[in-house]
């Protein structure tokens, strides 16, 4: 098993210069792949998620079609609190729907801990990914704080988070007690990871973009913070969607490296965080190219990247991705094309 000290991403993270561009794709283990399709029929995905030889596949499949410089453990972020009890599935078609919403502070004290034993096939999954990635990084990672809790309040998926929101601002005693109790899952749930040997964290506050950024601070940043800070041996790497104006408090929940959407070139993201902070040292960040893009023919693909890598230099380090996950219906070919031409940029 390889150190990956000299790995392009990890070089990248600690706000070095790597021997090339590090590249990879968020949803990259599964989504688009035939052979993830195929390897996966029939099984539900939090049962595929517990099962440590179909994890470790999943998560190969990317890293042997496109040669990408990181490979992200197949996982979904309500695993832990699903492993730890909280009746939950994931519904085709809607994503997690929630049994028995969280509302009361009942609600809040019957969420259990997580403990390490409930969630061991997913450090096996580590183990057996770490004999075989070579010099490939692991990337583990969770859902943040707010992103879960807003799950366990509406009860699955929300455009407006109206009952997050609600609860957030009339009860915040419970609000933090809340967020507190899924702060400790998490923290647990990457303990777990980066014991087994993943090389990077990534903590996804999904749906965070849904904030002011005063609500994020006084509602959300201390939970993240908490989690992140619990995180002391690899790069961190925090991401949220629609999250422009929330990105330097991100950064001081405790990130190495910013996630950003597309929405925000990456040359704009690093001034605002130097801006913001300009005792820390010039910012890493990974991104940014829109999804949809490549849908758009090589050409273009080449026109952003091309881009992207330019407004990346701004940067300490930049971590080439999506600014959002890869969509299912995307041609696999357009993800290999996308990677060597991020390779090939200087």
């Amino acid at each position: 098993m390889s150190d990956n000290t000299t790995a392009p991403l990890l070089v990248a993270a600690r706000g070095g210069t790597p021997s090339r561009t590090p590249v990879w794709f968020m949803r990259q283990a599964g989504r688009s792949l035939p052979e993830y399709r195929e390897v996966r029929a029939g099984t539900a995905m939090l049962d595929a998620c517990m099962d440590p030889e179909l994890v470790c596949e999943i998560t190969l499949q990317p890293v042997r079609r496109h040669d990408v410089d990181g490979a992200i453990l197949f996982s979904d972020i309500v695993v832990p609190l699903k492993a730890a009890g909280v009746d939950l599935d994931i519904v085709p078609g809607t994503g997690p729907v929630v049994a028995k919403p969280v509302r009361t502070r009942d609600d809040v004290d019957r969420i259990p801990v997580l403990e390490a034993h409930q969630v061991q096939p997913v450090a096996d999954a580590v183990e057996l990914l770490n004999a075989k990635l070579g010099d490939v990084p692991l990337i583990g990672f969770a859902g943040a704080p707010f992103t879960l809790a807003s799950y366990l309040v509406e009860g699955g998926p929300s455009r407006h988070h109206e009952r997050t929101k609600a609860l957030m601002h009339a009860d915040p005693e419970l609000w933090h007690a809340l967020l507190a109790r899924i702060a400790d899952i998490t923290a647990e749930f990457l303990r777990v990871q980066v014991e087994a040997g993943v090389k990077a964290v990534q903590l996804f506050d999904s749906w965070a973009g849904a904030l002011s950024e005063r609500d994020y601070r006084a509602f959300v940043l201390p939970h993240s913070k908490r989690v992140l800070e619990s995180v002391t041996t690899v790069p961190r790497i925090h991401f949220g969607v629609g999250t422009s104006e929330l990105l330097p408090a991100m950064r001081e929940a405790g990130a190495d490296v910013v996630g950003v959407d597309w929405r925000t070139p990456l040359d704009v993201a690093v001034r605002r965080l130097q801006e913001a902070a300009p005792h820390l040292p010039k910012p890493v960040v990974q991104g940014n190219l829109d999804p949809a893009v490549l849908f758009a023919g090589e050409d273009v693909v080449r026109r952003e990247v091309d881009r992207i890598v330019e407004e990346g230099r701004a940067a300490a380090g930049h971590i080439f991705n999506l600014g959002h996950g890869v969509l299912p219906d995307t041609d696999p070919d357009a993800i290999t094309k996308a990677v060597e031409w991020v390779h090939r940029a200087r």
